[in-house]
């Protein structure tokens, strides 16, 4: 969220920053409301001070013996005033705070202009699109011919966009996941957490799913919230805490099932597991100074591209424009890789670098120990990677024309030495 006071300073820089992402100006409308709510503030303390001053008065008088009528006439008014005010600049403020938290990120300046992902910039590429030397299946072809993996058993239990893995398919996906948590943990300093699947309304606002996505969310009866991804518990962790500032950088890490409604994907990615409703994702979580979360963003898709790079299959790295960066995020960097059964480059993992808006919403600050003035963190987050599009590009990158999938030899350990999956490997 927004700080109005930065706003304030520089309106005509903050509607530049927002006509970047599409929106029209509203520095001039948000700043009357705030001249209006300060005026009704600075109202509401003169007239505050004015009572304290009768009070004394009328108490004096009627030590005194003096008629004090007039003074608890003034008083009686007063207090009907200052009711007024306060609903006022009560009124004022929850109308500013609800604009101020349906206004997406300032993007950095760095970030290319653009209305859609078509104006995304490749920035590097690890490896080439190979021919395979036949004509290369998609994921969901060769799950089904081997037998491993079924949508209609899961169209019968759930609906669509829902999948039953079996077999080695379902030791492979466990396998993927164990994989990338032990990379994160041993290699890159992340500290593997286990966080809840649901949580509540201030969690999905402190990460800014909420209010503006509740449509993309799965809500319970009991008013809590199924998460999109393990961002958002391991963000709120420290939501409302004062960190020290020798405690920065937090990297942590964790691997959960993720529940998204998929509400404006109709008609898109029907087959498969590209998009489905219930998936998992092993998510990258920092909490970092703000003079190092430049530095951090690099680091951690670094790291997504890693696990990549050692599951041998051919990625990108590309930079969203304006129109395609998320909400909260200033940057992001996507992780795309490419998939020879669909002959495209499909995301596999987002880092973003949300700075403090995230933070402000939070209310998750850090302090220095030589007593500097409290400032909020910097938060960023990614995905380490989402595991059933790794299923995925495993299964159509090292696809065989025979119908077997080679397995990547770090994964070996992982599947009890099994180095390939055919049609005998379990159903």
């Amino acid at each position: 969220m927004h700080d109005i006071r930065m706003i304030r300073t520089d309106p005509a820089g903050f509607d530049a920053a927002m006509a970047r992402r599409g929106l029209a100006p509203v520095s001039a409308a948000l700043l009357a409301q705030d001249a209006d709510r300060r005026a009704a503030q600075t109202a509401l303390q003169e007239k505050q001070a004015r009572r304290n001053a009768l009070a004394r008065e009328i108490g004096q008088g009627k030590r005194s013996g003096a008629d004090t009528a007039a003074l608890e006439a003034e008083a009686t008014v007063l207090r009907a005033d200052m009711e007024g005010l306060e609903s006022r600049a009560g009124a004022l403020d929850a109308a500013i705070r609800g604009v101020l938290e349906a206004l997406p990120n300032v993007l950095d300046p760095d970030v290319p202009d653009g209305a859609d992902e078509r104006a995304n910039l490749v920035l590097s590429q690890s490896g080439t699109p190979r021919d395979l030397g036949f004509q290369p299946k998609q994921h969901f072809e060769i799950g089904e011919a081997l037998g491993l993996m079924d949508f209609a058993a899961a169209a019968k239990l759930a609906g669509a966009r829902f999948v039953v893995l079996r077999g080695a398919l379902a030791r492979l996906e466990r396998a993927l996941g164990q994989f990338m948590i032990d990379v994160h943990t041993r290699e890159h300093g992340y500290t593997e957490m286990v966080v809840p699947s649901l949580v509540n309304d201030a969690a999905m606002y402190g990460t800014g799913q909420l209010p503006k996505f509740a449509d993309d969310l799965f809500r319970t009866t009991d008013g809590r919230w199924l998460i999109p991804t393990a961002e958002v518990p391991l963000t709120n962790t420290v939501a409302g805490e004062i960190l020290p500032e020798v405690s920065l950088p937090r990297r942590m890490t964790a691997l959960t099932d993720c529940f998204r409604s998929e509400a404006g994907a109709a008609g898109r990615d029907t087959r498969g597991m590209v998009r489905q409703h219930q998936f998992r994702k092993v998510e990258l979580v920092s909490i970092t100074h703000p003079d190092h979360s430049a530095a951090e963003h690099e680091r951690m898709t670094a790291s997504a591209e890693t696990v990549l790079r050692l599951l041998e299959l051919t990625y990108r790295r590309i930079v969203l424009c304006a129109g395609d960066t998320g909400f909260g995020s200033t940057k992001t960097f996507d992780l795309e890789v490419w998939l020879p059964g669909q002959q495209a480059w499909r995301e596999i993992s987002s880092c973003s670098n949300c700075r403090d808006f995230q933070a402000r919403r939070m209310g998750a600050r850090f302090r220095g120990a030589d007593g500097k003035p409290v400032g909020f963190v910097h938060t960023l987050n990614g995905s380490g990677v989402a595991v059933g599009r790794a299923l995925i590009a495993v299964l159509e990158t090292h696809q065989q024309a025979d119908g077997s999938v080679l397995i990547p030899q770090v994964l070996w350990p992982y599947m009890g030495g099994m180095e390939r999956i055919s049609g005998s490997a379990g159903g």
